[in-house]
């Protein structure tokens, strides 16, 4: 059975728990989330675990306000530290910081914060100014609180993992990111702790996103045209869905060029409300070429 993991609430106390290891030259591991875990959380740390072996992995819980904007949840974003607890000790995770707003951001509003950059303005960003400020200024200060190897993210977020890892890029921090796949449910939703909003009606409805994806995959061999024609044909097709984006790129999140060559990567991310819930989600794409398999997609999450 997995040892309690130890929990800090404070910065000093983060520093003490992990002393020993940086003393030793112990790999850490971080994985930043929210709270509210679930099973593709659990991946992430299950990934850490094997990227750090002996060495110790911390799980962040922090409910950031400086990535919520107006008329956002921030107020009703589940806090169920006990339960968060418990999977962390499933999953062997030694360290928990759960630290309080005051401890992360000492005097209010940080007067210093990171821009996004261009990246930051599209897709989520343009649907949530902002956004991405609060978000790669959290992690920064994880970074430099944790002093982490290696961090692992979901590729759910794939933006935030992009700009996280330009953030890495840009300002030489000495972090790898990891980018773990996405855990979904038997019906191909994929794993959110906001999905915990919706009753039954919408649960079922919000399985389109990931028919919509699918679709574009189905067809991917025919190019980019095809496909995301493909997944607004699937989701014209559905109910309660309430669309925000739907967008193929290329892997970074860039444009695609006119001309893609055979078995180039892109991306299709949709961002969509179903209720009063908005659900974000992605799946990777080879264009011009057939692809045998998909087997093994598999995590979540972030800060």
């Amino acid at each position: 059975m997995s040892a309690t993991p130890a929990v800090a609430s404070t910065r000093a106390e983060l520093a003490a728990l992990l002393a020993d290891a940086r003393a030793a030259g112990r790999p850490i591991g971080l994985v930043p989330t929210m709270g509210a875990l679930h099973d593709g959380h659990a991946s992430l740390m299950r990934t850490a675990r094997e990227r750090v072996a002996d060495g110790p992995v911390v799980v962040s819980i922090f409910v950031n306000p400086l990535q919520f904007g107006a008329g956002e949840d921030l107020d009703r974003y589940p806090r169920m530290l006990d339960d968060d607890l418990k999977l962390c000790e499933r999953e062997g995770v030694d360290i928990v910081f759960a630290p309080s707003v005051e401890e992360v951001y000492p005097g209010g509003d940080p007067q210093v914060s990171l821009k996004a950059g261009p990246l930051g303005k599209v897709l989520e960003g343009k649907t949530r100014p902002g956004h991405f400020r609060g978000v790669l200024t959290v992690v920064a200060k994880l970074f430099g609180l944790v002093r982490p190897d290696v961090a692992v993210f979901g590729q759910k977020d794939y933006q935030q993992l992009a700009l996280i890892r330009r953030m890495v890029l840009d300002l030489n921090m000495a972090v790898d990111v990891v980018g773990a796949e996405t855990v979904r449910e038997y019906d191909g939703l994929a794993l959110s702790s906001r999905n915990r909003y919706l009753d039954d009606e919408q649960r079922q409805q919000a399985t389109a996103l990931n028919r919509t994806l699918r679709a574009a995959q189905d067809v991917e061999r025919y190019g980019a045209d095809v496909a995301l024609d493909a997944a607004r044909a699937e989701l014209r097709a559905a109910d309660g869905v309430d669309l925000d984006y739907l967008v193929i790129t290329d892997p970074d999140l860039g444009v695609l060029p006119d001309v893609v060559p055979p078995g180039s990567g892109a991306r299709i991310l949709i961002a969509a409300r179903v209720g009063t819930t908005r659900l974000i989600d992605n799946m990777p794409l080879v264009l011009g070429e057939q692809v045998a398999s998909r087997e093994g997609e598999s995590s979540c999450c972030g800060p």
